[in-house]
């Protein structure tokens, strides 16, 4: 791919020359040149600069997106090509939240790799915005998860819905909540925890607060008191402590063996309910392994996820 549009992208990412001129082992001067060369060659500012750094302009995000697409694109193929070269038979490469894991996706790699011995397996757990990082970079082909709301408008995901969920509060045995059902503000004044919190660095993807409603932030954006990486940490805090821990409602069977129980709301007092999905990049649906991918992800989630979520 052209030099100076991989500047214009490390630019673009970093939000800083200093930091682009760092990844890419170039001077700041040259980087700078580079970059005012490319805005005269295209006749417009592709960078707002400030003493914070730089920010894109509506021309700099309108190439930011379509060179996206570009570095994907040739990406996958130099991919295919090692792959031919080597014959290396195609493996999956999929992202997903621990809930659609545990619940239907463990079951489809397992009978992939029964099939395709050969063929290796990548499957990255984690929030809906890691898993949108990996994809936009080109690392995962689809993943599942919930909608995100307020994407910023470069982000060109297609989500494919495939049901309606309704979280739950889950709490260790013999917990204060248990004893009767709750409303929300009883459930908020306990201390909370989070699995796979969302990283600084992908907050990138998200409209900033002016730009977006703040009442459609997603409940996993909110900060918590005890967060990790790990969801069985966050399943021994719970067990230990007064904790609430806040995740998918049909992993309350999965939740009961560890020891937790999940809270009596009173009617009226749950969570809203909210679509979850598969996000793939338009031009990977028409890779045949990807569609028929896709079809099998919808074909085992819709018994599962065909619940009443209100």
């Amino acid at each position: 791919m052209d030099k100076v549009l991989v500047q214009f992208l490390a630019v673009a990412e970093e939000g800083s020359i200093s930091g682009a001129a760092t990844s890419l082992l170039v001077t700041q001067p040259t980087l700078t040149f580079n970059l005012k060369k490319l805005e005269q060659t295209l006749g417009v500012a592709l960078f707002e600069r400030s003493s914070r750094g730089v920010t894109l302009t509506r021309y700099g995000e309108t190439l930011y997106e379509h060179v996206s697409i570009m570095r994907r694109l040739y990406d996958n193929a130099l991919d295919s090509i090692e792959r031919q070269r080597l014959q290396i038979e195609d493996g999956l490469s999929i992202g997903s939240g621990y809930s659609w894991w545990t619940l239907f996706l463990k079951e489809i790699v397992l009978e992939h790799g029964k099939r395709h011995p050969n063929a290796p397996v990548n499957v990255t757990l984690g929030n809906t915005l890691r898993c949108m990082d990996q994809l936009l970079a080109g690392d995962i082909s689809l993943f599942i998860g919930h909608r995100i709301d307020d994407l910023v408008q470069g982000v060109r995901a297609d989500f494919l819905m495939l049901g309606m969920i309704r979280d739950g509060f889950f709490v260790r045995e013999a917990h204060p909540l248990l004893e009767a059902a709750r409303t929300l503000q009883e459930v908020s004044k306990y201390p909370s925890t989070l699995a796979f919190p969302p990283e600084a660095r992908q907050q990138r993807l998200l409209l900033e607060p002016e730009h977006g409603d703040r009442g459609r932030r997603q409940p996993e954006y909110v900060g918590r008191a005890f967060t990790s990486n790990s969801l069985d940490a966050c399943l021994q805090y719970v067990s230990a402590t007064d904790a609430v821990l806040r995740h998918t409602n049909l992993m309350a069977p999965t939740f009961s063996t560890k020891g937790l129980r999940m809270v009596s709301m009173l009617p009226g007092e749950q969570p809203q309910s909210r679509p979850v999905g598969i996000y793939v990049l338009p031009e990977r649906r028409i890779d045949k392994r990807v569609s028929e991918l896709i079809a099998l992800i919808q074909a085992r989630a819709a018994p599962i996820l065909d619940i009443d979520a209100g």
